[in-house]
């Protein structure tokens, strides 16, 4: 679904409530990339800034599906106040860095949705120092790599995501890569459906990815994982920090889950951040799991009206011949 426009007056009353102290708002800029929720830089009269987040149907891109409000299936949407407000206590508790809470509007006081107000760190993202300038980006990357750590030390007995674990709730299925097979045995049939050479490769791929799933051990203790953790979902702040953003969808779970995201994201940039002792057989599973979502994602995204298209369309092409390369090597 496109988002339409949210009135500057629904969110000028959020950024006087959030940043009052005499100042009023002068501007309110979308800012480019959220799929999920809308983000709005809120700039005020005195240049004082914060940013918005507008979770709301209409602020989302991706097409409905069934499933996707159950909350018991660690990898549907992570949408709302509460898994953000979730995500940033777990987050804020290990040490890791997340941007501040200023406000939150969960009854529709100023917008017909839930709404959160959290500090900017207009900087750039750590993507884009990598590829400015990596040797500015190591401190960076070395305290990632302490983060992720922290992340990884914490277990829970129970696998999900962190607002239904810490709730005393329980997650469906019976393992994480129980989990992973359905979705990309789901994620396999969505691609097939829109690409003839996942369809003729589809046979191959799912006799690939089950025999993968069988070679997995049982695992009776989970860690907290980002899911997404990519590049663009680290900003950086004035003090050379990273600071993870897009945290809805924490959970516990496989930490293998989130260093092949990690490794297919970063490439040769991942080697700061590699660790001893992750399971070689959850990561051959989860590796072709992850292409195959990021074959699927994309294309599913691209039956609504996500704007930019090029870009969505490349990563699902190249996810697709990365797939490929997995039952052709």
């Amino acid at each position: 679904m496109a988002p339409r426009a949210v009135t500057r007056e629904q969110l000028a009353g959020a950024a006087y409530a959030a940043l009052g102290g005499g100042r009023r708002p002068a501007a309110i800029e979308r800012v480019a990339g959220g799929s999920k929720k809308g983000v709005y830089r809120l700039v005020m009269d005195d240049a004082t800034t914060a940013i918005a987040y507008l979770w709301d149907d209409t602020e989302n891109y991706w097409p409905a599906a069934e499933g996707d409000d159950d909350l018991t299936d660690p990898f549907s949407p992570g949408l709302g106040l509460d898994l953000f407000e979730a995500a940033h206590a777990r987050l804020d508790a290990l040490g890791v860095r997340v941007p501040a809470i200023l406000f939150v509007d969960r009854d529709g006081a100023h917008c017909p949705a839930d709404l959160a107000i959290v500090e900017d760190l207009p900087g750039e993202n750590l993507e884009k120092l990598l590829a400015r300038d990596p040797h500015a980006a190591a401190p960076v990357m070395a305290r990632l790599g302490e983060a992720l750590e922290a992340m990884r030390r914490h277990r829970a007995p129970a696998y999900g995501k962190v607002a239904v674990v810490d709730g005393g709730g329980t997650s469906r299925g019976t393992s994480c890569e129980g989990v992973v097979l359905d979705r990309a045995l789901r994620d396999l049939a969505e691609a097939a459906a829109r690409d003839p050479r996942i369809a003729e490769a589809r046979d191959r791929l799912e006799d690939r990815l089950l025999g993968l799933a069988a070679a997995v051990r049982p695992r009776a203790e989970y860690a907290v994982v980002h899911g997404e953790l990519g590049p663009d979902h680290v900003l950086v702040d004035p003090e050379g920090n990273p600071v993870a953003i897009d945290i809805e969808g924490l959970m516990y779970f496989d930490v293998e889950w989130e260093h092949v995201f990690l490794r297919i994201r970063l490439d040769d940039a991942y080697r700061p951040l590699a660790v001893d002792g992750l399971d070689q057989d959850r990561l051959a599973l989860y590796t072709l799991a992850q292409r195959l979502s990021l074959t699927a994602g994309p294309l599913r995204l691209l039956d609504g009206g996500f704007p930019d298209r090029a870009a969505m369309a490349g990563i699902a092409e190249y996810n697709l011949k990365k797939t490929l390369d997995l039952v052709h090597a």
